[in-house]
């Protein structure tokens, strides 16, 4: 399956169950999305690879839609590695497709937007379906006073607050397109829809926007907590396992500049 001297590069758009990984990234004695992608490979094609991961999910989080891309001498055609790897896969990792794509493209540090949905269940006991993929909570949240202070994130701005202590980036000024609650019978989905986000930075953000809802915050102090740019003027952090990657959209014109634009951290 393999020698060819041209070397391509495939993007795979994955999926996962994140209940039982230690998140995306590879660690020593964990195991990871990041490690079972590079399994499966060496497996299909007697190549040692690391892909490189759109998103690097933390502990409990799952995906529908993360983009990783790896770079392979296989002649195995580009559309149909997600054939050939889900046969390898655990069966919580589904490759939903595969393609070829220029050499220069990285998913971390091409733009795009992502997405992000965080699901609560608002009734009084639990349900078991519910248990890996949304918190429980059995008060009365009030969802027109979250939606407002909601507003208050959308255009460009410094999330440092929004941060967890201890990240490493160049920058915490960050661009939110959308972000909402929508009720679903008994679950509230937060969506919101950036050109990047910071480590626990959506977490951050629902723990927060979860204290407006209870009334221990209004929504004009979310401005107030944004302008603070210190992780102590924010709410707590969300629970990993509520928490969900939809898709990344790549704007594809850029993709030859990729390699020269800076990299940021991702939501974790």
């Amino acid at each position: 399956m393999q020698e060819n001297n041209r070397k391509r590069r495939i993007l795979l758009i994955v999926s996962y169950d994140g209940t039982n990984y230690h998140g995306w990234q590879l660690q020593p004695n964990a195991v990871t999305i990041e490690e079972k992608l590079n399994e499966a490979i060496f497996v299909l094609t007697g190549e040692k690879n690391q892909v490189i991961g759109a998103s690097r999910t933390d502990a409990g989080v799952h995906a529908l839609g993360n983009a990783a891309v790896f770079d392979t001498h296989s002649r195995i055609p580009a559309e149909k590695f997600s054939y050939a790897l889900n046969r390898i896969l655990p069966e919580d990792i589904v490759i939903q497709s595969s393609k070829e794509v220029k050499r220069s493209f990285h998913p971390r540090h091409c733009a795009s937007r992502k997405t992000y949905e965080y699901t609560i269940l608002n009734r009084t006991f639990p349900l078991p379906e519910y248990r890996n993929y949304a918190i429980l909570f059995y008060g009365i949240l009030d969802l027109e006073q979250m939606n407002k202070a909601a507003e208050y994130l959308v255009g460009e701005h410094d999330f440092a607050s929004f941060c967890s202590v201890g990240a490493q980036v160049q920058t915490t000024v960050r661009t939110i397109y959308a972000a909402g609650f929508e009720k679903q019978g008994e679950c509230l989905k937060f969506r919101i829809t950036g050109n990047g986000f910071l480590y626990n930075m959506v977490r951050i953000i629902v723990g927060t926007l979860l204290e407006v809802g209870k009334g221990r915050l209004r929504p004009e102090d979310l401005e107030k907590i944004l302008m603070a740019k210190s992780r102590d003027a924010a709410g707590p952090t969300a629970p990993a396992k509520g928490l969900k990657l939809l898709e990344i959209l790549f704007e594809e014109e850029t993709e030859e500049a990729c390699g020269q634009q800076a990299d940021s951290a991702v939501e974790k």
